[in-house]
């Protein structure tokens, strides 16, 4: 129903609407700004730098694209294409595709990076103007933002072409013609899971993009471009090696914290949220994963046996428990992966402490033994001279006991490359004994420096002592 309403006090000057356009505004049933009311109050046009900006100087970027044409150019060329992000997410902010993010900074939706090995050339295809801006009935609200049409985003990036979404395909349809090889970060993506045939496809923008180029251009020659994009992100900047210290300091802090609020009774998600929260508190955009914190016999499964189901991951803690952390803060787009053990009554069991005693020294041998020149096979070689021989079948994980780290929590590797100055990555190696009810774990940050290595974790106790002293301090749980 529509009422009526009398407007009895005066409108302020700098209103300047009429009586009239404001009664039309508030009895309009639609809900609709009219037209004069919009040409009137039309907040102003957002320019893309108004809102953020790149997370390094330009330089950075413009060296790694140049570093990542040489590496194209030594493995015979090409054109290298890398999606951006759509640009919607269901449930969280917008984040950029971690390869168009690491070559340009910039967090543009629904576009595509080209650069082009052979002429030296970077590309960036970019839409017009970004349609989340926009809305033809709430123009205050979406007043819209140029994108491909905004000049200063090609200024202050340093990338010198800018272009139209539009156009991408007729720039593909020349390379194609021109017989020219297309790059692609292949990794991961199963060529079978690409037939339209399927009912129930989730497929990642890369995995799209490579669909696109087989239906539309039938004599594409495309090859993976993972080995050298491995190559780049293994080894991190002093830029990079900069965000993830602090980021790792941080991570330490919030388990800590968590650590402190672990009792009788506390549930799972609980600690989950305390945890978070000292992220946010602490600078931290968002976790790099979903939180995993389990206690008892949670602490047996892995995370995607846990997450299988919809509420499993929420069980009260109980005295003579363990849980385990295995978290992460994610800081200006960089990710932690840390992971310690606590006894939730303040006190390990003999059986908990041998076997935590056992896993952090796997872990201590694997960090002795970093530096550069070794392999990570060879890592892997130590650890298993460590382990006694009646542990190795519950001692688990995949190639090394760990994992590179950086934009990604799993960053890009090869296993056979040598260890460099620079190279950040996690030594985990975990302990899960059905046998006897009974699981440890333990995990750092570790970076690889010119003479060895810098645990860039090492403010997190790890020894049962230090770990029981962390349990229950701020809710004077613990310590039992």
């Amino acid at each position: 129903m529509i009422r009526y309403m009398t407007v009895k006090r005066a409108l302020p000057m700098t209103s300047r609407l009429s009586t009239a356009v404001l009664a039309a505004l508030l009895i309009h049933p639609s809900g609709a700004v009219t037209a004069q009311n919009a040409e009137r109050g039309r907040t102003p046009e957002q320019r893309f730098f108004d809102w953020t900006s790149l997370p390094f100087p330009p330089t950075e970027f413009r060296l790694r694209r140049q570093a990542m044409m040489a590496q194209l150019q030594q493995s015979g060329g090409g054109v290298f294409l890398s999606p951006g992000s759509e640009g919607f997410t269901s449930d969280g902010t917008f984040r950029q595709e971690i390869d168009f993010l690491y070559f340009t900074g910039l967090e543009l939706p629904h576009s595509m990076l080209v650069l082009d090995a052979d002429e030296a050339l970077t590309i960036v295809f970019a839409p017009r103007t970004d349609v989340r801006f926009e809305s033809t009935s709430r123009p205050n609200h979406f007043p819209g933002r140029p994108l491909a049409d905004d000049p200063e985003i090609a200024a202050r990036s340093g990338i010198t072409q800018i272009r139209p979404i539009g156009d991408l395909d007729t720039y593909l349809a020349g390379l194609v013609s021109d017989g020219r090889t297309i790059r692609i970060n292949l990794s991961g993506i199963d060529p079978a899971l690409l037939a339209p045939s399927q009912p129930i496809q989730s497929w990642s923008p890369v995995a799209s993009l490579l669909h696109h180029l087989q239906g539309s251009f039938p004599d594409v020659h495309i090859e993976s471009a993972y080995s050298e994009i491995a190559r780049l992100r293994m080894v991190k900047s002093d830029a990079e090696i900069a965000v993830m210290r602090t980021n790792a300091r941080l991570t330490a802090h919030a388990i800590m914290t968590a650590a402190g609020h672990i009792a009788d009774g506390v549930q799972e998600r609980g600690l989950e949220a305390e945890f978070e929260a000292a992220c946010k508190r602490g600078g931290s955009q968002r976790v790099a994963f979903p939180s995993i914190i389990k206690s008892g016999p949670n602490s047996l499964w892995p995370w995607r046996i846990l997450a299988a189901h919809y509420d499993r991951r929420n069980r009260a803690m109980h005295f003579g428990d363990i849980v385990i952390f295995d978290v992460g803060c994610e800081l200006d787009y960089y990710s932690s992966d840390v992971g310690r053990t606590f006894p939730v009554s303040g006190r390990f069991t003999d059986e908990q402490r041998d076997a935590l005693l056992m896993v952090t020294a796997v872990s201590d041998a694997i960090i002795a033994a970093v530096r550069p020149g070794m392999t990570l096979g060879e890592l892997q070689a130590i650890a298993e001279q460590v382990i006694p021989e009646d542990q190795r079948q519950y001692m688990q994980a995949g190639f090394f006991f760990g994992h590179h780290i950086g934009l990604s929590v799993s960053d890009p590797n090869l296993p056979d490359a040598m260890l460099q100055p620079g190279m950040i990555f996690t030594v985990e190696p975990w302990y899960y004994n059905h046998d006897r009810d009974i699981s440890v774990f333990v995990e750092d940050c570790v970076l690889v420096t010119a003479t060895g290595s810098e645990v860039l974790t090492a403010s997190l106790p790890r020894t049962p002592e230090d770990l029981e002293r962390l349990v229950g301090v701020l809710v004077g749980g613990g310590q039992q």
